[in-house]
């Protein structure tokens, strides 16, 4: 639903008219927190047609970056920065697609690995060409201020520990 005033631009000004502390911090969150629905969505969109979420997509596209195309569940979560159960969710998910495997680690039976499958690799192929398509989501961001999101969110994740 599109509304014809900026709402956030309103909550500042009651926060303001409250003297409220920290305006244009709640402001930044929330147009952060916002952006986040808006690009969720687009992503979501674009990516049903192929049974897939972002989450899926994701994992296929991590297995498909590695020499073997499998990698231990626990390191698809340290990756993808995501808890274990999370992981687990998924690669269930796209089991039951026919996009992954799961099979015992040759060398630690206490490690299962996520192996991507044929038709996981063809999927994560086309929805890449489909999340290029929409830009990720940002298309009604240039260039230079995709750049500047980026690097600006980068230092952000950086001073507050996303990695070091």
């Amino acid at each position: 639903m599109m509304l014809d005033f900026d709402p956030i631009e309103e909550a500042g000004r009651n926060w303001d008219a409250h003297r409220w502390a920290a305006t244009d911090a709640m402001k930044a969150a929330t147009a952060l927190t916002r952006a986040h629905q808006i690009v969720q969505g687009r992503i979501d969109a674009a990516l049903a047609p192929l049974d897939l979420n972002f989450s899926r997509f994701e994992v296929l596209a991590l297995l498909s970056f590695t020499q073997a195309g499998e990698l231990p569940m626990g390191k698809i979560g340290d990756r993808l920065q995501v808890h274990a159960a999370s992981v687990t969710n998924t690669i269930q998910r796209l089991e039951a697609s026919g996009f992954v495997e799961r099979v015992a680690h040759p060398d630690d039976g206490r490690t299962v690995l996520a192996r991507l499958l044929p038709a996981g690799r063809a999927i994560a192929g086309d929805a890449a060409v489909a999340l290029a398509a929409i830009d990720f989501g940002v298309d009604g961001l240039a260039a230079p201020a995709r750049r500047r999101v980026h690097a600006d969110l980068t230092g952000f994740r950086n001073a507050n520990g996303d990695f070091s």
